[in-house]
C-alpha cells in the first residue's frame, strides 16, 4: 500500500496525549462541560489500593517507653499469614516522606479545652510539616458532618490560618471524617510508599453523626494502609466508649492513642489526699497550677506523636498471594525483633486487594 505522508500527518494531529483519536472538531462548550464532569468524578472517586508490597510502619520502644533506634534490617522478621517474608525495603530515617491527615473534632466536647487543643494542632502541624515538598497534609473538621478544610498541600501555615477561624459546636461525625481522609482528598503521587499515609485525630472519640460505622471505616484504613494515631481529649477520671473506639482505631492500623488529661496527675503526689465536694485533686480547676499542667500534658503528648511518627522503622515486602484470592481476605502480619524486653507496635495486618466496585 501507498504510504501518505499527508494523511499521516493529519492523522497525528488528531491523537491526543492518551493515544485516542479525537474528532477534528469539538465545540469548545462542550469540552468545558465533559472536563467539569471529569473534574467531579476525580473528586468523588475513592482511593484505591491493589497491594502488591505491603508496607509495614514499625515502633519499638523499651519498658519505659523510650523509642528504640539503633536496630537493623537482621533484627527483624516478618511474617504473613504465619509465613516468613522475605523483606524488600528497610529504612529508618527521619527524612522519610509522610502524608498526614489533621482530623479535628469540633464537636460541643471540645468547647472547655478548645484554645489548648487548637494549640496543638498547630504545633504538630508545623513540626510535621515544615515546609519540604516531601511532607505534606490536610485538614478536617469533623462536627455535625465531615467537612474538608484544606485539601492535601505542603503548606501548613495554610492550614494554621483556617484552622483558626474553625469553632467547635454540634455533633461528632469521626467515622465520616476518617472515610473522607480515605476516599476524597487529593493524593500525592507515589501514596502509600512514598509518602506513607498517617492520620491523626484530635477528640474524644465519640460519634453521633456518622453514616459509616467503625468497622466500615477500620477496613477502608487498613485498605488504605492507613496508620491512625489520636490524642484524646477525655477529661481525667472519665471512661466513654469514645475511648474504647480510639484505641481500637489506632490498634487496628499500627498507632496510638495520647491521653495528655489523664496524664495529667501521674507526677502529682496526694491527689486523693485531700477530699472536697468539689473533687479530690491536688491540682484546683480553675488555678494557674492546673492549667500550666495540663498545658504541659498537652505539649508532652504532641511530642510523643510526633517523635512516634518520625521515628518509625519502615519495612516494605511483596507477599505471596494468588491471584484468585478472594478480596475480602484480611491477612494477618506479624513483626519479630531479634531483641528482649521491648514493645513492637505495628499495623496488625491488611486487604491484598481493594474493595470490589
Amino acid at each position: 500500500m501507498e504510504y501518505d505522508m499527508e494523511y499521516d500527518a493529519r492523522y497525528k494531529s488528531r491523537i491526543g496525549l492518551s493515544g485516542v483519536l479525537m474528532p477534528r472538531r469539538i465545540p469548545i462548550r462542550f469540552l468545558t462541560f465533559a472536563l467539569a464532569l471529569t473534574t467531579i468524578a476525580r473528586a468523588q472517586a475513592p482511593i484505591k489500593v491493589s497491594v502488591d508490597e505491603v508496607i509495614v510502619p514499625v515502633t519499638v520502644t523499651d519498658e519505659k517507653g523510650r523509642f528504640v533506634s539503633n536496630l537493623t534490617r537482621d533484627d527483624f522478621k516478618i511474617f504473613d499469614e504465619n509465613k516468613e517474608q522475605k523483606i524488600d525495603f528497610f529504612s529508618h530515617e527521619q527524612s522519610q516522606p509522610i502524608v498526614i491527615g489533621f482530623l479535628i473534632d469540633t464537636s460541643n466536647g471540645m468547647m472547655i479545652h478548645w484554645d489548648k487543643y487548637k494549640e496543638a494542632a498547630t504545633e504538630l502541624m508545623l513540626n510535621l510539616l515544615p515546609g519540604d515538598k516531601r511532607y505534606s497534609g490536610y485538614l478536617i473538621s469533623y462536627g455535625n458532618t465531615a467537612e474538608l478544610i484544606a485539601d492535601t498541600s505542603s503548606d501548613s501555615e495554610k492550614m494554621v490560618a483556617k484552622m483558626a477561624r474553625m469553632k467547635p459546636g454540634g455533633g461528632a461525625a469521626l467515622y465520616d471524617a476518617i472515610y473522607m481522609a480515605c476516599t476524597s482528598r487529593k493524593t500525592v503521587r507515589g501514596e502509600p510508599y512514598e509518602p506513607r499515609r498517617v492520620l491523626v485525630v484530635i477528640g474524644d472519640g465519640h460519634d453521633t453523626a456518622s453514616k459509616k460505622s467503625l468497622k466500615e471505616v477500620i477496613e477502608i484504613a487498613q485498605r488504605n494502609l492507613v496508620t491512625i494515631y489520636a490524642m484524646s481529649t477525655l477529661a481525667f477520671g472519665f471512661h466513654t466508649d469514645g475511648e474504647d473506639n480510639l484505641t481500637e482505631l489506632t490498634a487496628e492500623t499500627g498507632g496510638k492513642v495520647e491521653t495528655p488529661l489523664n496524664n495529667a496527675y501521674k507526677d502529682v503526689a496526694g491527689y486523693l489526699s485531700q477530699p472536697s465536694d468539689a473533687g479530690n485533686y491536688a491540682l484546683a480547676v480553675g488555678t494557674g497550677g492546673y492549667t500550666a499542667e495540663i498545658s504541659s500534658a498537652i505539649f508532652r503528648s504532641v511530642a510523643s506523636l510526633s517523635g512516634d511518627i518520625t521515628s518509625q522503622y519502615v519495612i516494605r515486602y511483596t507477599p505471596d498471594i494468588g491471584p484468585n484470592s478472594e478480596s475480602r481476605q484480611f491477612r494477618r502480619i506479624k513483626v519479630a525483633v531479634n531483641l528482649p524486653g521491648v514493645e513492637i507496635r505495628y499495623r496488625n495486618g491488611y486487604y491484598p486487594f481493594a474493595p470490589p466496585n
